[in-house]
């Protein structure tokens, strides 16, 4: 029999999966929890005051986001460069590996506190994120190949372990980061990345010859089969590329540098626009110019479809830019505007919802731990041991943090708490999305872009009527918590409504000889919303200085919520352009 074989697979199955989906789905939950974890507390620490019990680096909020951004940039472009090399010359395991160990070095370096320190651990982050983030999901395609009955379902088990990741990771490092030292919370991070990383390499045994070197002969036959002969690139498209990478890099690189160091490497000033934003103007205009140059040389029908996704695309940045302030400006707003301070009955009411949410979804992931540990320990027992071991400090650390949470009176809720808020509504609610989506109710794709953004607006608008009456200039509000919950509800559910459904449109939009080319946009798409995400959030003290907090909000109320009427308006056209895909 076939080593890799889909029935040899199924032979060891937890919960109806077969066991190896499991040992990725733990991997993942630890990449996320490194992830989001040292994520969570990376802006709170860089802007917190340099004196105190815990000091933080004194940054203004631009130099912050402007790290941030060029970081979380970086992190959705490299994995175009890890799957290519994962597809043609490592293989997807050895890709793994490399990129767990990268990210291992770079948690290690961010505990130092430094400068050289910090820049070093995020250039190993963005380089371990590239070789692991695309290849986790090329071997579950792997494993489920011809299964298409089981891949819905494995997709959602092991979306679920990034969820679980995200949201331990944000509550312990977070935690650990605030209330014991930001060094403890990035070490944090790397521990449990360290262990994931043994974890999965140990585990080989199960894999069959699943993601191991590619054979050279069958990826050149791969290779030539698939050369997209209606239309290959010209020299034009060459050339507008290269201006686009070269100009892009410029832009994210130079704009941290010029906030954070006052390193002027590119300062000019061209047509009265300064420095940076020159560069990302031209590898805008050049990007632009690609598509419009490229997309009419296909046929009618492979036109249109593409001309439809790239205009999903775009929704997709504004999307992601109004989105992505979860990791920038609103830990800010939560530091210094939001009254966290409880006592009495709130204090203890919030204790036990805080028990709850800790102490019941990381029960039911040691179920899952505990089950896949009968069905593989023989087989994999170092793996499993590692694991185990993890699960040992979660629960160790788990129970201090509540031991020292119920021995104090007054309780300050921890700035990084409400980043959870995300991971728990996307757990709760994400089975009732994928109910409606697979029921005759399921909505078009333009409603869904509609839904999504408007109802990320609607999350921006409670922020902007919350600090209504805060007025220009404040620098602290002691505004409600409950402002903060009903935005990451309200996000969560925009997410749900517009996140998935890009992959989803590309896999059916566009020809399989073209996804490698439109999943580079897709990605470079969410990639410019990271950015400019943080580019504008940068600015959340000069717009509060010179207009409001509750202007700032609206800023990224009004947009959304404008372009998914636009959306909405487009659905004859995008109908039509779609040829019957639905």
């Amino acid at each position: 029999m076939n080593q890799n074989s889909n029935s040899e697979f199924f032979k060891t199955s937890v919960l109806g999966h077969p066991s190896l989906l499991f040992v990725l789905f733990f991997t993942e939950m630890w990449e996320r929890f490194s992830y989001y974890g040292m994520r969570a507390i990376l802006v709170i620490f860089l802007t917190g005051i340099i004196i105190g019990d815990n000091p933080g680096w004194g940054w203004s909020s631009s130099e912050a986001l402007s790290l941030l951004g060029t970081y979380a940039m970086f992190v959705y472009l490299t994995p175009l460069i890890g799957g290519w090399l994962a597809d043609n010359k490592i293989g997807y395991r050895m890709a793994v590996v490399i990129g767990a160990l990268f990210m291992t070095l770079g948690h290690a370096s961010m505990a130092v506190e430094t400068p050289t320190f910090l820049y070093i651990g995020i250039t190993f982050l963005v380089i371990g994120n590239g070789f692991f983030k695309p290849n986790m999901t090329s071997i579950i395609s792997k494993i489920y190949e011809g299964r298409d009955d089981k891949k819905d379902g494995a997709y959602n088990i092991f979306y679920m372990g990034v969820n679980a990741g995200a949201f331990i990771g944000i509550m312990l490092c977070g935690w650990i980061g605030e209330k014991i030292g930001w060094s403890y919370g990035f070490g944090l991070a790397g521990i449990f990345m360290f262990l994931g990383m043994l974890q999965f390499y140990y585990a080989q045994p199960l894999f069959g010859n699943i993601g191991d070197k590619p054979d050279k002969k069958k990826v050149n036959e791969i290779s030539v089969s698939s050369e997209d002969k209606l239309n290959p690139f010209l020299s034009i498209d060459y050339l507008l590329i290269f201006i686009f990478v070269i100009s892009a890099l410029i832009f994210i690189v130079n704009d941290p540098l010029s906030k954070i160091g006052n390193i002027q490497a590119f300062n000019f000033t061209v047509f009265g626009i300064e420095d940076s934003l020159f560069y990302a103007l031209l590898a805008l205009i050049s990007f632009i110019l690609i598509l419009i140059i490229r997309i009419p040389r296909y046929s009618p029908i492979v036109r249109d479809r593409m001309i439809a996704f790239s205009i999903f695309c775009l929704f997709t940045v504004f999307f992601w830019a109004g989105f992505e302030q979860g990791a920038g400006s609103l830990p800010i707003y939560t530091r210094d505007f939001t009254d966290r301070i409880l006592e009495g009955s709130a204090a203890t009411l919030f204790k036990i919802i805080d028990l709850l949410v800790t102490v019941i979804p990381l029960a039911i992931i040691t179920f899952v731990l505990i089950t896949l540990f009968k069905m593989t320990y023989k087989k994999i027992a170092l793996s499993n041991t590692i694991l185990g071991f993890s699960f040992v400090i979660i629960w160790g650390i788990v129970i201090y943090k509540l031991f020292v949470e119920f021995q104090s009176t007054e309780t300050e809720v921890p700035v990084t708490w409400f980043a959870i808020l995300n991971s728990l509504f996307i757990i709760v609610f994400a089975p009732l999305f994928t109910k409606w989506w697979d029921s005759e109710y399921n909505p078009p794709a333009s409603v869904k872009y509609f839904l999504g953004l408007f109802l990320l607006g609607i999350g921006f608008a409670f922020l902007a009527f919350g600090a209504r009456n805060v007025p220009a200039g404040a620098e602290t509000a002691s505004l409600s918590m409950m402002w903060l919950v009903f935005a990451y509800l309200f996000h969560t559910l925009g997410e749900l409504c517009l996140s998935p459904m890009g992959l989803s449109y590309l896999s059916k939009l566009i020809p399989a000889r073209m996804i490698a080319f439109m999943f580079g946009v897709y990605y470079l798409a969410i990639a410019i919303g990271q950015k400019l995400a943080h580019y504008v959030g940068g600015d959340i003290d000069k717009i509060t200085q010179e207009y409001s907090l509750s202007g700032f909000f609206l800023i990224f109320t009004i947009i959304p919520i404008i372009l998914g009427v636009c959306s909405l308006l487009l659905h004859p056209i995008l109908k039509k352009l779609m040829h019957g895909i639905k």
